[in-house]
């Protein structure tokens, strides 16, 4: 029998955290991190981090589990969430993958194989590197166009890391990686899964968006960049290229003014929404939850989930709780 795993994702903002937990504890479940920033320590408010005591006693995983100076992507996100996946099966729980990162959840549900891509040379991914900061990611992301048009129209340009490994795959094995992504994708998700995405009007979503940032701003994030700034992270690093950190570090660099730094971040905050939306878009076999039709009830919302789960014989009451 195929092992169960249940999805939670949706754009920034959108509520997923909540609505993870009372989940989590109403069918036995432990909560792996699908976020490319909250793997990192002392990236506690731009991430905006789980705190422990919203938790209530929900194990979480690939959190705080790396220093900022390491490099996090999608094939350690696999190795590390498969491990974490065993643990929860062992102890006879139910994984919930929760974050916006469709990559990542994609590449658990898929089962991608990244052999070929791991084991890059070096110097050509260094050369890639130098040419995006001599040029520009814009012309990195147009040499990715000559060769892959597809995989150029599915990655942002700013998205120096993806283009990068989408010519990398292709120096490396000579096909591209846009048709390698669909074979996968074609494969037979190795689990009993469910797949939820979380919605909002278009509206609500960026003002909730607005009022993160601003919640952000007011809980210290200027303080945490300076902190990270003086502890010896550079713009160079992945993790100071997230949402949050890059902006603000722009503005303590002396780029921009604190109030065009501030709306930078909501702006390519909710750009950044609009890209998660679509990518989702474009997944098979999710099940789209809008708050609207729920009337923002998440009882409701939660009901609903679990009565999901039953139907797909992924949990039943025999299981327990957390």
């Amino acid at each position: 029998m195929k092992k169960p795993l249940i999805i939670l994702t949706g754009p920034t903002a959108v509520g997923k955290t909540k609505l993870s937990i009372l989940l989590a504890k109403a069918v036995g479940g432990e909560i792996i991190s699908a976020d490319s920033m909250q793997i990192y320590r002392y990236m506690n408010i731009g991430s905006a981090k789980i705190k422990p005591a919203q938790m209530d006693g929900v194990p979480h995983y690939l959190i705080d589990e790396l220093d900022p100076k390491e490099e996090f992507h999608v094939v350690r996100f696999q190795e590390m969430a498969k491990k974490s996946m065993e643990q929860i099966y062992q102890n006879g729980h139910i994984p919930i993958l929760v974050g916006g990162t469709g990559f990542y959840i994609q590449a658990i549900l898929n089962d991608i194989d990244f052999d070929e891509t791991s084991s890059a040379a070096v110097g050509y991914r260094s050369h890639l590197e130098q040419t995006a900061k001599e040029k520009g990611s814009s012309y990195l992301h147009g040499e990715l166009q000559k060769v892959d048009e597809q995989a150029a129209r599915e990655i942002h340009p700013n998205n120096v890391k993806r283009t990068i490994r989408a010519l990398e795959f292709y120096h490396q094995t000579g096909k591209k990686i846009s048709e390698h992504n669909q074979e996968q994708k074609e494969k037979q998700p190795p689990y009993n899964f469910i797949y939820f995405v979380l919605n909002d009007d278009r509206e609500n979503l960026y003002a909730r968006i607005d009022q993160r940032v601003d919640q952000m701003i007011a809980e210290g994030l200027l303080w945490e960049v300076t902190e990270l700034k003086e502890r010896g992270y550079t713009k160079e690093m992945v993790s100071m290229q997230g949402l949050g950190y890059k902006e603000i570090l722009n503005y303590l660099d002396g780029g921009c003014t604190w109030e065009e730094a501030i709306y930078i971040l909501k702006r390519d905050t909710r750009h950044f929404a609009k890209r998660q939306l679509t990518w989702f878009k474009r997944e098979a076999c999710v099940e789209w939850i809008d708050k609207g039709a729920f009337d923002y009830d998440e009882i409701r919302i939660l009901e609903y989930m679990v009565a999901q789960c039953k139907e797909r014989n992924i949990y039943d009451d025999n299981k327990g709780t957390v």
